[in-house]
């Protein structure tokens, strides 16, 4: 089967799943007992910490290992919120955010939060200016994703970062899509914080990291927990945070060099597309987006019938945000970006992947013809 969903997940590498292997058994012992065994792999996870940090331009007692990017969004938001309750009670989002974000954010509403999501354009992109005008006194904490998962389209973060810094407001952002692919520089961007996820690179799933500049403040959502320094329970994850490195570690070095592949295949697939002149309309098309990740929508064919028919010729497409499948909802995505609800049902994602190949963006093209074509008769 061609694989083309590399952002919902993507496979273990070799090289972690050799790590996973051998750390499993060499360094089984629980990081928290005082034991030898415990204290090896105490020594090997401050390794793990460091050179996640240095991969961000981060600080290692910033980084704290959780189960994904669902559950460090979700830390780093009410974690930072617990800590600065003084600041104010307005949030400030986008409706274009990952599920883990959105409806934490309506829970955050129910108990007396004030959410300003702002607008997007056509292409997904957040103005800066009503950035600037949704500013309150009481402005506590801004939540806005690098990348969207569903179009690739990449906000201006350090635009966004220099604004909240002069008005001294929390700044988060959803990373999954974009370490590992993009350079990311917290201290350029000027973040508080900022969320990965080990599976999206082909790490071990169930394993994350969660960044908080270390001058922040925050506050834990567990009484009496003590591992991770107090900001999630639970037996760390030695093996897994191990084998989410060394991913993380292959992805950073070979970053330019599957940039580019990327690129040469996103170039491949558009002028593919023209050249059989398909009713298809590209995302974003025009704006500065990660090249693996095409979100495209076939005119008058929904994205579930689309997915049902690649799947059927052996292709593996999405229908969107793998974590919202079996919903029979339209994208916010792409509501949010103008799209009428039938609109927004035709919508199907692309995500290419190391392994990907010009032969297999060929294939999906002709399938795609062959779709086009059979629906039409």
């Amino acid at each position: 089967m061609i694989y083309l969903d590399y952002a919902a997940t993507t496979p273990m590498s070799a090289e972690s799943l050799e790590v996973f292997q051998h750390v499993s058994q060499a360094y089984f012992g629980n990081s928290s007992s005082l034991h030898d065994i415990g204290t090896s792999s105490q020594q090997l996870l401050e390794t793990c910490r460091s050179e996640m940090a240095a991969m961000i331009n981060g600080k290692k007692e910033g980084i704290y290992f959780t189960s994904g990017g669902s559950e460090s969004n979700y830390l780093a938001i009410r974690s930072l919120l617990k800590g600065n309750k003084k600041k104010g009670n307005h949030i400030i989002t986008t409706p274009t955010e990952h599920s883990s974000i959105y409806h934490l954010i309506g829970q955050l509403e129910d108990v007396g939060y004030q959410v300003t999501f702002m607008d997007v354009d056509h292409n997904g992109l957040i103005s800066l200016q009503q950035l600037k005008k949704e500013i309150r006194e009481e402005t506590c904490l801004v939540s806005i994703q690098h990348a969207n998962s569903e179009t690739g389209i990449i906000q201006p973060l350090e635009a966004v970062g220099k604004i909240l810094q002069e008005k001294n407001i929390l700044f988060h952002s959803d990373t999954v899509q974009t370490f590992g692919k993009i350079p990311i520089d917290v201290e350029k961007l000027r973040l508080s914080s900022l969320s990965i996820s080990s599976h999206k690179i082909y790490g071990p799933k169930g394993v994350g990291a969660l960044y908080i500049n270390p001058a922040v403040s925050w506050q834990s959502q567990y009484a009496g927990v003590s591992h991770e320094r107090g900001m999630r329970p639970g037996t760390v994850n030695v093996p897994g945070i191990a084998a989410f490195t060394a991913a993380a570690q292959s992805i950073h070095a070979n970053m330019k060099t599957i940039r580019v592949k990327h690129e040469k295949l996103r170039d491949a697939f558009m002028g593919k597309l023209k050249q059989h002149w398909l009713p298809v309309h590209v995302e974003a098309e025009q704006a500065n987006c990660l090249p693996h990740i095409i979100g495209l929508r076939l005119e008058g064919l929904e994205g579930q019938h689309v997915m049902l028919e690649c799947n059927r010729r052996q292709i593996a497409i999405s229908t969107g945000s793998a974590c919202q499948m079996g919903s029979q909802n339209p994208s916010r995505t792409m509501l949010a970006t103008g799209k009428s609800v039938e609109e927004a049902r035709e919508f199907i994602r692309l995500s290419f992947g190391k392994d990907t190949s010009l032969n297999d963006v060929e294939k999906v093209v002709a399938a795609l013809k062959e779709i086009v074509e059979e629906t039409n008769g």
